[in-house]
């Protein structure tokens, strides 16, 4: 017997008919599917334009500096300094005490990342890339929006932008100390210098503050900041802060 061809008015081809109580509720997430994907792409095209534009302007300011600089007014002037008038001891003590493998990651750092689930660990391990998009992009504080924008941010960072500048503007707008932002007003504050002149010791102690600004200081003797000159000191010897093109 001949098979009988299949066509789209077969009832056995055709899809299940859509309650007809379900269609208002189909109809409208649809709607909604549309909208948000309308709202989403256009959001990610603005971050994109704003990385970009970032990448060779520099940030004028940031949510979180408005903030501090508005709790404690007068505190230290911030002004901006390109990485070739930052010592190298700075770019190096910060690499080290923050993200060792800035050099050698995409933007997140797995293999600390895994560390830190296998130990079951609440520390994070955010990236100095991760940090630099929080800072200049978004807001302080934990919550799944900031790290969802955050985790979007990062790959354009190092997709548009050199190591280099990331490493720039994170020194540039980071809080070193109550009011104290950027590397420029946290050499003067705290040690009566510009960038250019501070000392391993001095940017190691600078650096130590950075996890938790506004309940440290800066202490050159302390056991961190000892800690941060020996990292400092290796991925200068081990070539990981090749990345950089510091000054020897």
């Amino acid at each position: 017997m001949p098979r009988r061809s299949q066509t789209i008015d077969d009832p056995q081809d055709m899809p299940p008919a859509v309650p007809r109580r379900w269609r208002p509720l189909r109809r409208a997430a649809l709607w909604l599917w549309g909208w948000g994907r309308w709202i989403g792409l256009r959001l990610l095209a603005l971050m994109f334009v704003l990385v970009f534009l970032f990448s060779f302007i520099n940030p004028p300011t940031t949510w979180t500096i408005i903030q501090g600089q508005s709790e404690f007014p007068g505190r230290a002037s911030r002004e901006w300094v390109d990485l070739d008038e930052v010592s190298p001891h700075m770019v190096r003590a910060v690499v080290a005490a923050e993200d060792a493998n800035f050099c050698a990651h995409w933007g997140f750092d797995m293999v600390e990342i895994r560390k830190v689930i296998a130990s079951g660990s609440s520390r994070g391990a955010s990236t100095i890339t991760q940090q630099t998009a929080k800072n200049v992009f978004l807001w302080q504080g934990r919550s799944w929006p900031r790290k969802v924008m955050e985790t979007a941010y990062t790959p354009m960072l190092e997709a548009l932008w050199s190591k280099r500048r990331i490493v720039e503007v994170y020194l540039n707008i980071a809080e070193f100390g109550r009011g104290v932002f950027g590397v420029h007003a946290a050499a003067e504050y705290y040690f009566k210098t510009t960038p250019d002149k501070l000392t391993l010791a001095q940017s190691a102690a600078l650096a130590s503050i950075l996890p938790a600004p506004r309940v440290r200081n800066p202490q050159t003797g302390s056991a961190r900041t000892r800690s941060i000159v020996s990292g400092a000191q290796t991925i200068r010897a081990d070539g990981r802060d090749s990345c950089l093109v510091l000054g020897r």
